[in-house]
């Protein structure tokens, strides 16, 4: 392992989604199939069968289990000792509404052979009039939601927000919720890959098959008691400070350290590119400082940029 490392970029996994689109090619540059539905590209990866990869440097070819696993004081500092990186990141096109969904509580993850999962989710980019479903409306019950559910009118039981670029909200385990078509999202979780689905608007796959849904695991997990699912409010830079991840905003107009020595930060621009040292990064490009970099003053190319910084609970 070299003594210091530049900032490490990997190779984006593309995911193909009947709700996905092309505009992480027209905003962000990636190299996507020309007619694919690209709904989904996974950016830090450390699951099974699906693995973040170095593009380049020293350590190109590692994957991020082997980095982690091996490599874990070095590259990551003193974080809590877990199987795999901890975090899954992704950037989601959402050309369609998304089906809507939950994510299963620990509790009931474990009663039904899944993860449990809280995410995150950054508007990067959104049409007008686009909106998330979140939560449900006051007063709905379980025996009201399954009638719906049979009715197919469940969505007219959640809250309808409004997005624009800039807006941020968290979705804890238990939160109904569905993205809706036109929303350009960066996505921070947990690393799990268990949803369940409620209602996919009658949708059908590639095959012409209704997609599959999972009726029960998703009442046993839906928290009928969420029903206030206001935007998420600032703290100065920090949008979120959790158990499972901290993200916080920067508007970047001089140069600053990304994380302090020993540590590490993952940061994406979202508009104008970016430095450290002589590593440029445009936006949507996700890099990783390791704990072990002399590289960690980081500037903006053109004065001025956003950028997401992702870190791991101190």
């Amino acid at each position: 392992m070299p003594e210091s490392l530049s900032p490490l970029t990997f190779e984006p996994i593309f995911k193909e989604r009947v709700w996905g689109g092309q505009k992480l090619a027209k905003l962000f540059g990636k190299a996507i199939p020309p007619d694919a539905r690209i709904g989904e590209s996974w950016e830090i990866v450390d699951r099974a069968h699906d693995q973040s990869i170095v593009r380049s440097g020293p350590l190109r070819g590692k994957t991020l289990h082997d980095l982690w696993t091996n490599h874990r004081a070095d590259l990551f500092g003193k974080v809590e000792d877990a199987p795999r990186f901890p975090l899954l990141i992704k950037l989601l096109d959402c050309a369609a509404t998304l089906s809507l969904q939950v994510h299963p509580p620990a509790e009931i993850a474990s009663r039904f052979g899944g993860e449990p999962k809280t995410e995150c989710w950054y508007v990067a980019a959104a049409d007008p009039d686009s909106i998330l479903h979140l939560g449900v409306r006051p007063g709905t019950s379980r025996r009201q939601f399954e009638e719906a559910i049979r009715l197919g009118n469940v969505a007219d039981l959640t809250h309808r927000v409004k997005t624009s670029p800039g807006d941020f909200h968290i979705i804890p385990s238990g939160r109904l919720h569905a993205i809706g078509g036109g929303n350009l999202i960066v996505e921070v979780q947990q690393n799990s890959d268990t949803t369940y689905r409620v209602f996919d608007w009658n949708r059908r796959d590639e095959d012409g098959k209704e997609r599959e849904l999972h009726i029960e695991q998703s009442l046993a997990s839906i928290d009928f008691n969420d029903i206030d699912p206001s935007r998420r409010q600032p703290d100065n830079e920090t949008l979120v400070a959790s158990e499972y991840f901290d993200v916080q905003e920067w508007d970047l107009t001089s140069p600053r350290e990304i994380t302090p020595a020993s540590s590490f930060a993952i940061g994406v621009a979202l508009r104008h590119a970016v430095e450290i040292g002589e590593s440029l990064f445009q936006p949507g490009e996700f890099f990783l400082v390791p704990a072990n970099s002399s590289h960690r003053m980081i500037e903006a190319v053109d004065g001025q940029a956003t950028l997401l910084r992702i870190t791991l609970p101190a």
